[in-house]
């Protein structure tokens, strides 16, 4: 039995699911007794979790800032799960570089991935949700999206865009559909480990009040959380995950 009993029987999609906080976010919900369909791009990524989890209800490969792709997921999510009662909108990209150095073309793929893609996989599962008139909507957002960040325009312009959404959305359909967004701050994911250097990941984890950085787990164990009926009572709401990170700086030589 998972933490949350409203959540065993539960039809949940997730995007960007096939590793990192998706993977781990998709453990969870099928942990918790829910029937968890997963979007990946990453097809052999997605056949990796789909052999190490049997006990997923079904998964799609596509893009979601591919309208196309999405509506063939969401038709394939239809015949599976004949609906759904949860979107956990998690696929995103990111790049380091200076803002002089970013090409348009890698400007539009960010805010195409991390805004485009959650505007269409919501506008694909809230349909189906107000034929129900119940459902939750969660994206994964992030503190770059509550506070500047040098290097990560696109990123940072990208998730800010998405805390606006998830508002508004909460706005648009209360009050019988809940819709946030998770902000988590450094989590040790493969995309992480890909832009960090050791070094620099011993940076992020010196400057941070708990002094390290957050697992997949932690993160998904907050998204189990938001669609259980023990959140039912927040909706509209950027949730950061960041260990104190966007509380303000620490001293470096206070006492232990």
């Amino acid at each position: 039995m998972g933490t949350y009993k409203d959540l065993e029987g539960k039809r949940v999609v997730l995007t960007g699911a096939a590793g990192g906080i998706g993977l781990a976010t998709a453990k969870r919900f099928i942990s918790e007794g829910a029937k968890v369909f997963i979007l990946d791009w990453d097809e052999k990524a997605l056949d990796k979790a789909k052999a190490e989890n049997p006990k997923l209800s079904g998964n799609a490969h596509g893009d979601v800032s591919n309208p196309g792709d999405v509506r063939k997921a969401f038709s394939e999510v239809d015949e599976i799960l004949g609906g759904i009662d949860v979107l956990v909108s998690n696929a995103g990209i990111s790049s380091r570089k200076p803002f002089l150095d970013i090409e348009y073309e890698e400007w539009s793929k960010i805010l195409k991935v991390n805004l485009d893609g959650m505007f269409l996989c919501a506008q694909e599962s809230i349909k189906r949700m107000k034929k129900q008139k119940s459902g939750v909507v969660l994206f994964t957002a992030s503190t770059n999206g509550m506070e500047g960040h040098p290097l990560y325009a696109a990123y940072n312009a990208s998730k800010a865009g998405v805390i606006l959404l998830a508002k508004t959305l909460a706005l648009e359909f209360a009050p019988w559909l809940r819709v946030n967004a998770v902000c988590p701050g450094y989590v040790l994911t493969p995309m992480q480990k890909l832009e960090y250097t050791e070094e620099m990941l011993d940076a992020a984890k010196a400057e941070n009040p708990l002094n390290r950085l957050a697992t997949p787990e932690e993160v998904a164990g907050l998204f189990a959380f938001l669609a259980s009926k023990e959140a039912s009572y927040i909706t509209g709401q950027a949730i950061p995950i960041d260990g104190g990170e966007t509380s303000g700086m620490i001293l470096k030589d206070s006492d232990e």
